[in-house]
């Protein structure tokens, strides 16, 4: 069975690739210049941010801004801005990759006090599959069968998988099930995952690629492959959880790194989000024919919060699914 083990590499080694590899923006010098800002994302709201900064470039506020773009799994984004790739807008996964930027000062403690809480897009996990769901995924209990071939991240690597994660245990404790049940139920589903890739977007590429059977991903992420024309259908599970990614600026950004932000959040980049299956921040905007309510949707309250989460689950010495993980013989690092 191909699982993926994920090598140390380099944060030094890390920032330098990602800022050669950053685009959208004609100079790669310091970023914290009025007219010039350089965005580092997590992986998959690429497409979405690529037409919402040249309309905030349309706006007042950014007439005559320019950019530069970085893309990756949302821990080593963290990583490469702690170690000096230049930022002055982090558009991470989850809080707790905006919360090492805030122990390095490298954030604002306050980042989060905004309309929206500093959440920028909202999600839910879904389940990929194949066209006409040949395998008649329905939910979670399927992923667990014998035979079945599961895709998701590497949960020390993504942000997404640590959204995946928590979805599937949840959904079990909605289910009326134990901890401990929950837990058993993770490991039975982690036996199935023949790949962890490093990032969502990769999980999907090799999704699309003809591997596994179903693929554990955000929804926007399915409906993106789908308006790309990838062949995929994708299934909403009774139980799921609300994911919410978030954005801050960086303490050395201009005021124009909060004006992004604010232009992010408004109705005319929301419109954009929901256009590329994001469910919007703004809840007038929720088109519940494209975006239903899933019948019962919890969000990481539930378990305590992340900092509670991210000791119990994700803990790279002792957690969940560190021993899930040192049992499969995949490394956590």
């Amino acid at each position: 069975m191909n699982r993926t083990i994920p090598t140390a590499i380099s944060v030094a080694i890390l920032a330098l690739a990602l800022a050669l590899s950053a685009c959208g923006g004609s100079d790669d010098s310091a970023a914290s210049s009025g007219s010039k800002l350089s965005l580092v994302a997590y992986s998959t709201p690429k497409e979405a941010y690529e037409q919402i900064i040249p309309a905030f470039t349309k706006t007042a506020a950014g007439k005559g801004v320019t950019f530069t773009q970085s893309y990756g799994n949302s821990g080593d984004q963290a990583r490469a801005v702690i170690s000096g790739l230049p930022t002055d807008i982090a558009a991470l996964s989850l809080e707790p990759d905006i919360t090492k930027l805030v122990k390095e000062d490298l954030v604002a403690a306050g980042w989060s006090a905004t309309p929206t809480k500093g959440i920028v897009t909202r999600s839910v996990v879904a389940l990929a599959v194949r066209p006409g769901n040949p395998k008649h995924i329905t939910g979670w209990d399927d992923l667990v069968k014998p035979g079945i071939e599961v895709l998701t991240p590497n949960p020390f690597t993504s942000g997404g998988a640590r959204w995946n994660v928590m979805a599937a245990y949840g959904a079990q404790i909605e289910q009326g099930r134990t901890e401990a049940q929950a837990t058993d139920y993770l490991q039975k589903l982690f036996k199935n995952v023949v790949v962890q890739d490093k990032s969502a977007r990769e999980a999907l590429q090799n999704f699309t690629g003809g591997k596994g059977d179903v693929l554990i991903s955000y929804e926007n992420e399915a409906i993106t492959a789908q308006q790309k024309g990838e062949k995929l259908d994708y299934v909403l599970p009774d139980e799921t959880i609300l994911i919410e990614n978030p954005i801050a600026a960086t303490t050395k950004a201009s005021p124009k790194a909060k004006a992004f932000i604010d232009f992010a959040t408004s109705v005319p980049a929301q419109k954009i989000f929901a256009a590329k299956g994001y469910r919007p921040v703004i809840d007038a905007l929720v088109d519940k024919k494209t975006y239903p309510d899933p019948q019962k949707e919890f969000d990481i309250a539930k378990f305590g919060g992340w900092d509670a989460v991210m000791k119990k689950f994700f803990d790279p010495q002792d957690s969940v699914l560190q021993r899930i993980e040192k049992g499969l013989g995949v490394g956590t690092s």
